[in-house]
């Protein structure tokens, strides 16, 4: 029997390929002007988690790794997956933890994404971290991590000239330098994070 959703008349629904993280299914379709078609949909098992750590003096953590889609080394925020009954916060923790060896004292949320959302389902929640305390990271072992300082505002330029492209990552800075620019950050951290004195990488 065919549903609607929105204004796709959806016929039938069939699952095409799945594996621990994700699947594929197809829906036959009839789409918004009428006409019939296929609709492909990548779903996710896990939420997506994202992690901006700021240090006191304005630097962040960034972790470097080999990205095996695109075949090319990326520079991002600590990010992950957590299962979908899982607090966000529980997840983001372990993978601050796993991927940089940090604990953070104080943790506030500051972003929710949809990601690729015409052809995925991918939710992602972003985290603020702060009151960092520095410990051994446990990367698991798809992982071959390298851990980076850099000052804020060294991440917003790195983002512009392009070297930092993942989307999470360049979503959770501009979301950050807002909050910060505008009064939403404590005095003190905003400050820190927008100083464009002499800084170091």
């Amino acid at each position: 029997m065919s549903k609607m959703r929105g204004p796709w008349q959806v016929h039938a629904t069939k699952e095409v390929y799945r594996n621990p993280w994700v699947s594929l299914t197809e829906h036959a379709v009839t789409r918004p002007d009428g006409e019939p078609g296929l609709y492909g949909v990548v779903g996710f098992a896990n939420l997506a988690l994202a992690i901006l750590p700021v240090l006191p003096d304005g630097r962040i953590v960034l972790v470097g790794q080999h990205r095996f889609p695109q075949d090319r080394y990326s520079w991002e925020i600590p990010e992950g997956g957590g299962p979908l009954g899982e607090d966000p916060l529980e997840g983001a923790a372990r993978e601050l933890r796993e991927e940089t060896g940090y604990r953070a004292g104080h943790w506030r949320e500051i972003l929710r994404m949809d990601l690729s959302n015409s052809v995925t389902d991918e939710c992602a929640v972003g985290f603020l971290a702060t009151g960092l305390t520095p410990g051994e990271a446990e990367p698991d072992g798809t992982e071959a991590l390298r851990i980076r300082h850099i000052h804020f505002r060294d991440a917003l330029a790195e983002v512009k000239s392009g070297r930092i492209r993942d989307a999470l990552t360049v979503a959770m800075l501009l979301q950050a330098y807002y909050m910060a620019r505008e009064g939403e950050l404590e005095d003190d951290l905003a400050a820190a994070m927008l100083d464009q004195g002499t800084r170091r990488a």
